[in-house]
């Protein structure tokens, strides 16, 4: 039996028709003529037995199966083209690791470092993408995963990068001395509240035997990168990991508001699928990572 599947230069008319609700617009992408592309979506539209287009007499919009029908072909399409590309730089031989990580660790920690990984392997080409949570891999494209968490992946194994350490940093020109404050000073500061760790702060304060009903309030940031950025700009005082701040604290741009230190419920660690053959590209990233980390 046939499979009911439309051509894949059917398909890319219609993501074009459908992304500017213009046969017009998208026949000069695709250097097609008009009546060429409307003979597609007209094909396309007979062989689903649905309207995917509204025409009137001003032009053409989506239907709303037609926009439903838009959102998965566009996600398709995009999967063939990474399928060919990966395939284009050589994967299947272990050559293309696509690595998952959340976003402050991989512009913070990992990306300084990853030219020397591709000095020592020139043969593995490393892909990152941006997750923030952990996820299923089957299915997602992905070969593992760097993130921030207790250690436990559910359908995976997880290798420990990195433990997470807190500092308090803020900008010199809320430190006028240049030298740390006592932790009860601190909370007369603005404090800059991560989203990612809602009670950082509250933790930071009775360690350091500190009461205070302002260790919640303050402007609320979802990375810390973010944080640090803020920090920079002298919007208040960040509780972020140490590994990400070095450069900053080495230049000056921030100073250690304080000299306590907290250590932080999560790590970061590297997540392979269980029941899945490991490549040789990400056998040589996770020893790779062990020996950046080791002390």
């Amino acid at each position: 039996m046939r499979r009911a599947i439309p051509s894949t230069a059917t398909l890319i008319a219609f993501d074009a028709a459908a992304r500017h609700e213009s046969f017009t617009r998208a026949a000069a992408e695709l250097s097609l003529t008009q009546s060429a592309v409307c003979r597609q979506i007209a094909a396309l539209e007979s062989q689903l037995g649905v309207a995917l287009f509204e025409r009137t007499r001003r032009g053409v919009k989506l239907s709303q199966a037609g926009q439903a029908y838009a959102r998965k072909v566009a996600q398709r399409l995009a999967e063939l083209e990474r399928d060919a590309l990966a395939v284009m730089a050589g994967e299947g031989s272990g050559a293309v690791i696509e690595l998952a990580v959340v976003p402050t660790f991989g512009t913070r920690w990992l990306l300084p470092r990853l030219p020397a990984f591709q000095r020592q392997h020139p043969g593995v080409q490393v892909h990152l993408h941006t997750r923030t949570r952990p996820f299923l891999f089957e299915g997602s494209g992905l070969d593992a995963a760097i993130y921030a968490g207790d250690g436990h992946w559910p359908g995976a194994q997880t290798q420990l990068i990195l433990p997470e350490t807190l500092v308090a940093v803020c900008a010199p020109s809320l430190l006028p001395g240049g030298r740390p404050l006592a932790p009860a000073a601190l909370a007369r500061l603005p404090l800059l509240q991560q989203t990612t760790r809602p009670y950082a702060w509250r933790r930071w304060f009775e360690q350091a035997g500190v009461q205070t009903d302002v260790d919640v309030m303050g402007p609320r940031f979802e990375q810390f990168s973010m944080s640090i950025q803020a920090a920079v700009q002298g919007m208040g005082v960040a509780l972020v990991p140490e590994i990400f701040v070095s450069e900053e604290l080495a230049e000056g741009r921030l100073l250690q508001a304080a000299d306590a230190r907290l250590g932080s419920d999560l790590a970061y660690y590297l997540a392979l699928p269980e029941r899945r053959a490991v490549p040789e590209g990400v056998r040589k990233l996770s020893t790779w990572l062990a020996d950046e980390t080791v002390d």
